[in-house]
């Protein structure tokens, strides 16, 4: 005979439209007097006393545990509608991407309960044997964000993707920096086109192209002052105060900087001022006004794919240079190597990029605020003069 289960045990039940055995407990009341019930199904009366008993340890933790089948896809999804609110739109599009193309393809399926570390960490070594280091930093960030918003709202005990260390990916393409030669060509080649103003200074100033894209006017100033008094000369310089970086700020406060102009970025921001005088008159009413040294021919902020097709087009037969293996940022890269083999200083070479320390110059860009620093453009006139 069947003995009758006690008060507060709870039922069990079959579910014919589940095929389920349903075990469930009324676990307190709601202000209102409606019964809190947990329950747990499974296939089996034993397996759905199993469930009921690990629902009941997460209520007993104080978890308000979501239901069994929220997966890993569901947490990402979330953290991309709701934890990414005050990031910029290129942040946005490059996690969603990430998360579009790796996670929820492969891990999307799991339940979030379930995922293991074991898993995380098969998941990122199969992914290393084709990804670079940096890219699977990026996927572990967006997992590991997307379950850390998950268990901060009861959606899982614990996050265990932060327990997982990112392994070795594959070598991704060294940055690479001009010889004396090649950068000679670059700008002889590139003064046939309409980006060689923005060459030049990317060059001769080694300003990150974030930098130069959100380049004003009124930080420009092409003439300077002469010493008065007690007042010291005021070369020609620009103040690199800002960026197309969420909020207008630069990488980091030490990237604020102001730099003299060498002769030849001198000449080029005149042809730029010049050259864009002309497509404003061109563009008439069409002419949108940001106050931008560098723009589009409508004087639209330039897009980064825009400024790397068009730093190709105009190196383009350039000798002893491939311009399609080259791209824009690697002109600092020049910079830096160049003011070094002129002789400059890394602790010198390190202010002009706007690095907080020369660990980064040395080991990432060296390959062979305020007030004016004057070094580099004094170097660069001495190292293309008499070309």
């Amino acid at each position: 005979m069947t003995k009758r289960r006690a008060r507060g045990d709870g039922g069990l039940h079959w579910d014919e439209s589940r095929q389920r055995w349903i075990a469930s407990v009324t676990v307190g009341y709601t202000p209102a007097g409606r019964r809190i019930v947990r329950k747990g199904a499974g296939r089996t009366k034993t397996e759905a006393k199993e469930k009921l008993k690990e629902v009941l340890r997460d209520h007993e933790d104080g978890l308000a545990i979501a239901p069994t089948n929220y997966t890993v896809k569901n947490a990402v999804e979330d953290w991309l509608r709701f934890g990414l609110a005050d990031k910029a739109a290129k942040t946005v599009e490059t996690c969603t991407i990430h998360a579009k193309t790796y996670i929820i393809p492969d891990l999307g399926a799991r339940k979030l309960r379930e995922l293991s570390a074991e898993d995380v960490e098969r998941w990122l070594e199969v992914k290393a044997k084709t990804l670079s280091t940096r890219t699977l930093q990026a996927l572990h960030s967006v997992l590991n964000r997307s379950v850390r918003r998950a268990m901060a709202r009861d959606k899982v005990k614990r996050n265990v993707v932060e327990l997982c260390a990112v392994p070795q990916g594959t070598a991704g393409r060294p940055s690479r920096s001009l010889n004396f030669a090649q950068a000679v060509a670059l700008l002889a080649k590139s003064e046939e086109h309409r980006m060689h103003p923005y060459i030049a200074v990317s060059l001769l100033t080694g300003a990150r192209t974030e930098e130069l894209r959100d380049l004003r006017w009124e930080h420009v100033d092409l003439k300077g002052k002469p010493a008065k008094g007690d007042v010291p000369e005021v070369p020609p310089h620009i103040a690199v105060w800002r960026s197309v970086r969420a909020g207008g700020d630069t990488k980091t406060r030490k990237s604020r900087r102001t730099l003299a102009l060498p002769a030849r970025a001198i000449d080029a921001l005149k042809t730029q001022r010049a050259q864009q005088r002309r497509e404003k008159a061109a563009a008439g009413e069409g002419w949108k006004e940001h106050g931008l040294v560098f723009a589009s021919k409508v004087g639209t902020p330039l897009d980064a794919s825009h400024v790397r097709r068009d730093f190709r087009n105009a190196i383009r037969g350039a000798e002893g240079i491939y311009a399609d293996s080259w791209t824009p940022r690697e002109l600092r890269h020049s910079f830096v190597s160049l003011l070094s083999d002129g002789g400059l200083s890394i602790d010198e070479i390190a202010k002009l990029v706007g690095h907080s320390s020369t660990a980064v110059t040395e080991t990432v860009y060296r390959h062979q605020i305020r007030p004016v620093i004057q070094t580099g453009a004094t170097a660069m006139d001495r190292i293309f003069k008499g070309e």
